[in-house]
């Protein structure tokens, strides 16, 4: 069994910033994918960032310079520093895991909320 477990979300003023944090347990030998959703109400779920085993990095739109995505992949762990944070970026945030054989996992969510 694999499970995630999301930390960091709150309430944060505009211009703000937060860092949320997933650390993945259970069953793990390699991972060739983390990375960052989010869903806000009345809307589709979206990318915010991804990071491969190799590093690579892939960003939203909405989100491109503002959001860093990093690891550390001795923990089995992706961070998500959000700068700059507007009211758009109000949110639930998941945390998404691929694994080798196309296994994916999702977290509960944290939630995320900016006031102007």
């Amino acid at each position: 069994q694999v499970q995630l477990l999301e930390s960091g979300g709150g309430l944060v003023q505009a211009g703000g910033s937060l860092r949320l944090s997933c650390a993945a347990s259970g069953r793990i030998s390699s991972i060739n994918v983390m990375g960052w959703y989010r869903q806000a109400p009345g809307k589709q779920r979206e990318l915010v960032a991804t990071i491969s085993n190799t590093g690579n990095t892939n960003y939203g739109g909405n989100v491109k310079g503002r959001f860093a995505i990093s690891r550390d992949s001795a923990k089995n762990t992706v961070y998500l520093q959000m700068n700059s944070l507007k009211r758009e970026d109000t949110a639930v945030y998941y945390c998404n895991l691929w694994l080798p054989q196309g296994r994916d996992y999702w977290g509960q969510g944290t939630q995320v909320t900016v006031s102007s």
